[in-house]
């Protein structure tokens, strides 16, 4: 007789609904979004010239309801997910442009060109502004590192290392998944982001380049990062988690990418949406599939596939 397990766990699920995939296609799919985020911007820019800031509010203004609707969502997998298109939504409408409006319209900050290249952009001036969030965010991740509540891996293990446990996390403690993943989101997309600019720090004020060894070194160790998060990643069971665990380890490979394409390393598609419509859009197209696979795995497929196996051993006797 087939069990409901069996039932449950077709050939299909067996081969997607287990590591390594459940936490590389969570990994594929924040990837893609970094760079169609990119895409997106430039499309923005094309269509609604004339009225780029009011779309861009209402990109912000999805986010806000999509981060209303996972936090209110009881399952967890619809929180994880929902949580982090909001966060994704909410960093490109609110934040992003702000700097954008903030370097173009407020303090008509210009563009840094390339030194060997003084046609190209090095870096937009919206960026140059970013660079001075840098303290806000340093403020920002001091009450997230020492926060007793936090399951994040790396602030626990500055806590225990470095005392800055501020008590032990509280009994019954009922997390908010779509409040967390967002706010992950966010964060580690402004971080990153920062880390890069002063990493090439094209004014010259540390004295860094994108061609200093600095860089160089800098480079090598994000890649060396990224594999040892990738190789955690597909260890992972529980779907929630993977999404979790995924966005930082897929925005830390991104700003490897990045380094290598700020080398003209490769060709940056992201940005010319015009030149590579069809590949741009077929990457939507798999973001979109990976996505529906992921989405419907059960939040921990590990009870389901030692259930299964449970039911199909001979019973003694």
């Amino acid at each position: 007789m087939t069990t409901q397990a069996s039932t449950e766990l077709s050939p299909f699920k067996r081969m997607f609904y287990r590591p390594p995939f459940i936490g590389l296609l969570a990994f594929l799919i924040v990837f893609l979004m970094q760079g169609l985020g990119h895409t997106q911007m430039i499309l923005m820019e094309m269509i609604f010239h004339t009225s780029l800031y009011m779309s861009a509010f209402i990109t912000g203004l999805i986010g806000a309801v999509a981060l209303w609707i996972a936090m209110r969502s009881e399952s967890e997998v619809t929180a994880t997910w929902v949580g982090f298109f909001a966060g994704t939504f909410l960093w490109t409408g609110w934040i992003e442009f702000t700097y954008v409006w903030s370097a173009k319209i407020l303090l008509g900050v210009p563009n840094v060109m390339k030194p060997y290249n003084p046609e190209e952009i090095a870096t937009k001036g919206e960026y140059i502004v970013m660079m001075s969030s840098a303290g806000v965010m340093l403020a920002i991740l001091m009450p997230l590192m020492m926060n007793r509540e936090t399951k994040c891996n790396m602030f626990q293990w500055f806590q225990r290392h470095l005392g800055l446990r501020t008590g032990k996390p509280s009994s019954g403690y009922k997390r908010n998944f779509g409040y967390i993943t967002a706010l992950e989101t966010i964060y580690i997309l402004w971080f990153c982001y920062l880390m890069l600019l002063f990493l090439y720090d094209d004014k010259g004020t540390f004295g860094l380049n994108d061609r200093h060894p600095v860089a160089i070194g800098f480079f090598v160790f994000l890649c060396c990062w990224s594999l040892y998060l990738i190789n955690r990643l597909r260890q992972m069971w529980k779907v929630t988690t993977a999404i979790r665990y995924a966005i930082p380890t897929a925005i830390i490979s991104y700003s490897a990418y990045e380094i290598l394409g700020r080398w003209e390393i490769g060709k940056d598609i992201w940005v010319e949406p015009g030149k590579y419509a069809l590949e741009l859009s077929l990457f939507f197209g798999a973001l979109i599939a990976i996505w529906v696979i992921s989405a419907l795995i059960p939040a921990h497929v590990k009870a389901l596939f030692d259930k299964d196996r449970r039911q199909q051993q001979p019973k003694a006797g």
